[in-house]
Formats: structure tokens, C-alpha cells, sequence
């Protein structure tokens, strides 16, 4: 199980910790260190049954000011969110072929 996790979100500390008390211990990935490559996206996205605008932060002062109402493709969303990391929803938790977003925190007990 992998949690691709931003320590300062509250939901994402929630997910981590309903993991946790099921007695797994997931491999932490703190993406604003370490954000995914187009690859890795394209495979959460599969794996979120999702488009890459469905996972993207909206209230974020970066999507507002540059990307509110832009029409991109789901590959010229992927690339926005590989340069631009702050704008992934957080968590995201991934176990085998299925993922799901950790809002909120409880969706993560589909995969325990």
C-alpha cells in the first residue's frame, strides 16, 4: 500500500492514520517532495477510475490565477499537474490495481 501524502493536510494525517489502526504500515510518499511523472499519473488516474481534472485541487490561488476555465485534454492536465504538484488532491492511497482519494479520510477503508 503506497499514501501519497502531504504532512501540513489534515485529511491526508486522517487517512494515514485510519491506515495505520487497521495495523498497516504504507509506504509514504510525500508528493510535493517527490511529485509522480506522467507515467505514475496516468496509472493513478486508472487506478481512480479518473480523469486528471477530476483530481485537481480548484481552490488552490494557482488554479484560479492561471487554469480556471481552461479546456485541456486529460494529457495537457497530466503534464499541469506533474509541473505543478500543489494542484494534485490529496490523499491518494493505492493498494495493488485499485486507488482511491482519501476525501474524505473514511474512502480509504475500501482498500483495508
Amino acid at each position: 500500500m503506497k499514501i501519497y501524502h502531504n504532512p501540513r493536510c489534515s485529511k491526508s494525517r486522517q487517512t494515514l492514520d485510519i491506515i495505520r489502526q487497521s495495523g498497516a504500515e504504507p509506504e509514504i510518499i510525500q508528493y510535493l517532495k517527490t511529485p509522480p511523472t506522467a507515467d505514475e499519473l496516468h496509472k493513478l488516474l486508472g487506478a481512480l477510475k479518473l480523469d486528471a481534472e477530476q483530481i485537481i485541487r480548484k481552490g488552490e490561488k494557482l488554479y484560479k490565477e492561471k487554469f480556471k476555465g481552461k479546456k485541456f485534454d486529460n494529457d495537457t492536465w497530466i503534464r499541469v499537474l506533474v509541473e505543478n504538484p500543489t494542484l494534485i488532491e490529496r490523499p491518494i492511497v493505492v493498494k495493488g490495481e485499485k486507488a482511491v482519494l482519501g476525501r474524505p479520510p473514511e474512502n480509504v477503508n475500501q482498500l483495508l
